[in-house]
Formats: C-alpha cells, sequence, structure tokens
C-alpha cells in the first residue's frame, strides 16, 4: 500500500475511465485538483472565462461522444455560475460529471470566504439538487473511490444526465491508501441497458401491423441510443411514416423518403396531416413535449380520441406522462427497435407497401421547398434568415457538426434545413438556452477534431458568452460561429408583437426611445437600432472574422470561413439578418393567454356540445411580417 493525494488519485481514475478533457475556471478550493491535473499526460485541461461555458462546452462534447463531460469549478459563485449549463444537460439528457470545490469540511457554519449556508451549514451541494440526478458531497475521503463509480455510472445509464460531486477543499489535499481504489479497477464503466420481452416486441409489432395509418413518432431518444439505422428498418419494413421532435432532427435522414417531418408549433402543416389522423403512434424516446405537441390541443398535432399511443422510452417516469398509452415499455431504443423489427418479420414476412404514403410525403416536401424558393434566393439586406440557411448548406460538409441556440437558428433549422447524417445537428430543446451554442461547439471540436464544427447562433445568444472566442484562441480550438445579427431577441420579439402589437425591451437600441417602438419602424427608429460588431470584437479577442455588408458577400465569408477553421483557426462571421418570425403551423397556449380565444379555457380546448373538438386556430400576424 501506499499513501497518494486525493487530487492524485481523481485524476488518475479519470485517466483509467478514458476520460480526455476537464472543462473548467479556477478559485482557492480547487488548486490543489489543479495541480494534479497539471502532472497528467492523458488528460487535457481547458481553462475557460465562465463556469456556464465550462458546462456548456462539456455538454457539447458529451453529445459527440456520449461519455460524461467532466467539469470543474470553484465554490460559491463558481457553482452558480454553472447551474444554467448542467440544467440545460439535465433537460436534453446529457451526462456530465460536475467536481465542485467548497467550503474546507471543518469551517461548516462558520461562514469562511465563500460558503452557502443560508438554510443550514455546508449546504452548497443543495444548489444544484433541482437538476441533477445525484449530488454527493466528500465527507469521507474514503468513501470517495465508490463515489466516483456511482456517479459515473449514474450520469452515463438509463436517462443519462449530470451529477454533482460537491469536494470540500481539504479533502483534495488528505491522503488516501491507493488500496482504498482497487474496488474502481474492477468496476464496469458501462451498463448493459434493457432490451423489451418478446411479448411486448410481439404486440407492438402487431399493433403496427395491423393499423390502417400508423405512424413512428421520434424523440431525441433515437440519437441517445444511436438507434437510427434500426428506426429506418422498421419504418422501411413496414412502409410507415416518422414525424419527429425537435430533439429527433436527423434520427433518421430529413431527405428520407418516410420522414414526414417535425411536429408542433415550429412543426409542419402536411407532418400534422399524418400525425392528427393517425390510429396508432408509436412514440419513441419523447415525452410529447408542449411545443412539439400544439400545446396538447387535440386535432392541432396530435388527436387522442382518434389514436392508440404506444410509447418506448428509457426513463419509466416519461411513459404516458402526456398521452394515455396502450402499451408502455421501458427499454433501450436500439434493442428495442430490432425486436420489434424481427417480430413483425415473423408475423408479416413480406413486409408491408404503402406507395401513397410515400407520394404524399414527397409531393408535400416538394411543394414546402418550392414555397421558400423565393426568400431564399431573395438579395434584401439585412439579409433573410432562409437565405443564411440555404448559403450555410452550401458551403459546409455534409458531416458538419452544427449546434443551433435558440431563435431562427434553432427553429427555423429545425424546420427548413436538412439533416442527412444522424447525429451532426445539436438543439438546446428541454430548457431552450440561449449562449447554448457559442459555447457547445468548443466540446464539440474537441470530440470531434476532423469534422467541421460550427454554431448558428443569434445576436442575443451569443451575447450572453462572447468569451467562448478567448477559450478558443487560447486552446487552439478551432470553430465558426454564425452570428445572424438582428439586433433583437427576436422571438420574442414577434411573440410580443403578435400579442401586444408593441416590441418594447425586445430590440436592442439607443437611449430611451426603444419606447416609441412600433411594428414599422420610421427611418430615423431603425438608425436608432443597436448591435455590436462581432466581427471587431472578434478580431479583439484574436478570432479571424468578417462582418457581411450585403447579400452577395455571405457565401464567399463562408467559403472562407470553412477553409480557416480545416486549417485550424476558429473564425466568425457577423450576418445582419431581418427579423422574420419563424413560420409556426402549430399551436401554443402562452399566444392563447396573451390573445384569449372562446374555445380555450386553462390551456385546454373546450368541448363542443357534441362532445367534439374545434381545433383552435392561430393569429397569422406572427407568422408573417
Amino acid at each position: 500500500m501506499a499513501k497518494r493525494l486525493v487530487s492524485d488519485l481523481i485524476v488518475d481514475y479519470l485517466e483509467r475511465r478514458d476520460c480526455k478533457y476537464v472543462f473548467g475556471l479556477c478559485g482557492h478550493t480547487v488548486i490543489g485538483f489543479l495541480d494534479a491535473l497539471s502532472r497528467s499526460e492523458k488528460l487535457r485541461y481547458i481553462s475557460v472565462r465562465h463556469e456556464q461555458i465550462a458546462a456548456t462546452a462539456a455538454d457539447g462534447y458529451a453529445r459527440i461522444t456520449h461519455k460524461a463531460g467532466v467539469v470543474l469549478c470553484h465554490l460559491g459563485p463558481g457553482i452558480t455560475n454553472t447551474v444554467t449549463g448542467v440544467a440545460n444537460a439535465a433537460f436534453d439528457s446529457i451526462p456530465m460529471v460536475l467536481i465542485a470545490g467548497d467550503v474546507p469540511s471543518y469551517y461548516y457554519g462558520k461562514h469562511p470566504h465563500q460558503e452557502v449556508n443560508m438554510h443550514c451549514d455546508g449546504s452548497q451541494y443543495d444548489i444544484l439538487k433541482p437538476v441533477v440526478k445525484r449530488a454527493w458531497r466528500i465527507d469521507d475521503p474514503e468513501a470517495l473511490p465508490e463515489i466516483l463509480d456511482k456517479a459515473f455510472r449514474l450520469a452515463e445509464s438509463g436517462r443519462p444526465g449530470p451529477v454533482l460531486i460537491d469536494v470540500p477543499m481539504d479533502m483534495f489535499s488528505r491522503e488516501l491508501d491507493d488500496s482504498l481504489f482497487a474496488r474502481t479497477y474492477k468496476d464496469s464503466s458501462e451498463t448493459i441497458k434493457p432490451a423489451l420481452s418478446p411479448a411486448a416486441a410481439e404486440a407492438i409489432a402487431k399493433k403496427l401491423i395491423d393499423a390502417k395509418a400508423p405512424v413512428l413518432h421520434a424523440g431525441g431518444g433515437i440519437l441517445l441510443a444511436r438507434a437510427s439505422e434500426e428506426l429506418a428498418a422498421l419504418a422501411e419494413f413496414l412502409d410507415i411514416p416518422v414525424s419527429r421532435t425537435l430533439m429527433g432532427q436527423g434520427c433518421i435522414p430529413d431527405s428520407h423518403p418516410l420522414m414526414a417531418g417535425q411536429t408542433g408549433f415550429w412543426g409542419l402543416e402536411h407532418t400534422h396531416n399524418f400525425t392528427k389522423n393517425a390510429d396508432v403512434i408509436l412514440a419513441l424516446g419523447t415525452r410529447f413535449a408542449e411545443a412539439d405537441s400544439s400545446s396538447w390541443y387535440p386535432g392541432v398535432t396530435f388527436d387522442p380520441q382518434k389514436t392508440t399511443f404506444l410509447q418506448i422510452d428509457i426513463d419509466p417516469s416519461e411513459i404516458g406522462r402526456n398521452y394515455p398509452v396502450e402499451i408502455g415499455a421501458i427499454a433501450d431504443l436500439k434493442l428495442a427497435l430490432a425486436q420489434i423489427l424481427e417480430a413483425a418479420k415473423k408475423l408479416c414476412p413480406e413486409g408491408k407497401k404503402n406507395p401513397q404514403v410515400r407520394e404524399i410525403i414527397a409531393n408535400a416536401r416538394a411543394e414546402f421547398k418550392a414555397s421558400n424558393v423565393a426568400i431564399s434566393e431573395d438579395e434584401r439586406f439585412p439579409m433573410t434568415p432562409q437565405r443564411i440557411l440555404k448559403e450555410v448548406k452550401e458551403t459546409v460538409p455534409e458531416d458538419a457538426i452544427i449546434y443551433t441556440d435558440v431563435g431562427w437558428n434553432k427553429n427555423g433549422v429545425a424546420q427548413e434545413y436538412d439533416i442527412n447524417i444522424p447525429g451532426t445537428i445539436h438543439h438546446p430543446s428541454g430548457l431552450a438556452t440561449m449562449g447554448f451554442g457559442a459555447s457547445a461547439i468548443l466540446g464539440g471540436k474537441l470530440a470531434a477534431p476532423d469534422k467541421v464544427v460550427l454554431t448558428l447562433v443569434g445576436d442575443g445568444g451569443f451575447g450572453q458568452n462572447p468569451t467562448s472566442m478567448a477559450t478558443a484562441v487560447e486552446q487552439g480550438i478551432p470553430v465558426l460561429w454564425v452570428v445572424m445579427n438582428n439586433a433583437a431577441f427576436g422571438t420574442i420579439a414577434g411573440l410580443e408583437n403578435a400579442n401586444y402589437h408593441t416590441q418594447f425591451g425586445t430590440l436592442f437600441k439607443t437611449g430611451y426611445e426603444q419606447q416609441a417602438e412600433t411594428l414599422f419602424p420610421t427611418p430615423d427608429q431603425d438608425a436608432m437600432r443597436y448591435s455590436p460588431n462581432w466581427a471587431d470584437v472578434a478580431k479583439a479577442y484574436g478570432v479571424e472574422s468578417i462582418r457581411v455588408n450585403s447579400a452577395a458577400e455571405f457565401k464567399p465569408a463562408m467559403e472562407k470561413a470553412v477553409a480557416t477553421v480545416k486549417a485550424g483557426r476558429p473564425f466568425l462571421i457577423d450576418v445582419p439578418m431581418e427579423n422574420i418570425p419563424v413560420p409556426t403551423p402549430g399551436c401554443w397556449n402562452i399566444n392563447d393567454i396573451y390573445t384569449p380565444k372562446a374555445n380555450i379555457s386553462e390551456g385546454k380546448v373546450v368541448p363542443n356540445e357534441d362532445g367534439t373538438y374545434t381545433p383552435p386556430t392561430h393569429s397569422k400576424s406572427h407568422i408573417t411580417k
């Protein structure tokens, strides 16, 4: 037996788990751990300028590797700054292990520097309890080996998510017999996932085969389980259309002949024609979230009066959450879909053919794309978001990894930008965090160094944490920021204008004149619009950049940017964009709260006298300018 510092033993443990990076920010409680990290030949420390960037970069890394991203932070303001990034990972089911320094264990309650003890002594770790799967505090260093094994297993198994290990700073400097870590050499680093029972697989297969208008509804769980091939195989064998959620984008190619498209508020009308008229829907890795389900209004996106729901999820708490299910099953989707296909081949050896479904999807897709041609080629400046997306698509490689943010760059991308390789698009969905894309790409590029990694981010989102540029330069991470700059919090501006005919508090303006903002600003009001020149800011950080001054300049700028990041240097494009709201074929209850409708009460559609429902209609004013 030999005695070693706890900090050295943790670093050794991370190396043996094949962790490559630790994302973090220094503080006096963690310098003992930083000292140990400095001597590691296998772990690279990615120092950032804000803890939210550390958590978000670790999130971006984990989305590619499917392994827990590791974050290190200081106590007090250090851990509070991680909350948003950790919560974003939790809501999107992304594995993460956060190691947080804390006050010395022998000073609990004395209120040493930066201690959190408002309601009980030594309670810092309570801060993250609402958004982590489990929070541990190291009161006994001899418990650390078991806690490390539990933490990584919990973060990466079941429904993945973040966990917290809170370490009083004196614990890093304690000495332990390294024999206590013997168990960590024996504990497996992976957990076998559950499959369906044969009877459940057969029952689900039979429901799909017997259905007249079935739909496979795919959520982000398909991508987490890496089950895209199995989903496509089942859909193709039974010729069943596939609808998807925002997080499900790329579950199978958007160009696949059976991909009907996205559902919900930012979905597509032709997709809803499948989902609201389905007699059987098999939900895969989705809880039927509000935005994906048009606030659950019957007859808009889904109709429980017409549809029998089947649901498979790795998390039992999500089954039946928003619609009653006839069959609910807990299983890994990759295993489950293979089992259902195997059962279907026994029940229906020839499979099923439904050429009419493929024809409807092909015609609807062609019609939708044709409707966007004019605006996607419009020469106006500031540019239309549709043209920006079209020219990004034409210049980045098909296998480029894209991180979105909030606004057109997420909702419009999910609706209009075809993703044809699973795992190449990453949205902040559950928490919808502004600033996600600008930082997540740092981890994404480290996870996929041979890919072009970029973010499509609004100026509002990019302005949340522009110091991600400092990290990219300092750490040599060649990523691409495309700042879609409409000098506004554009989505909220559209919602506010649709319901209150003002955009107060949502536009970036100088002085008090913003109070006079109207839907159609006068030239004088237009001149008061304000946005930093992000290209100049980028140059100050040491990032090569271009500010686009005409629509014709954007595509050449993209070509230069792609060449630059391929050559190993980060790049930023600041592209002024017109604030055109994303089309919204579905419904969202918030509009009916702001502008009440006669057939909506307390978030529910009021039934007609005969028990049927008349789907609510939304105001067209928030769809077009």
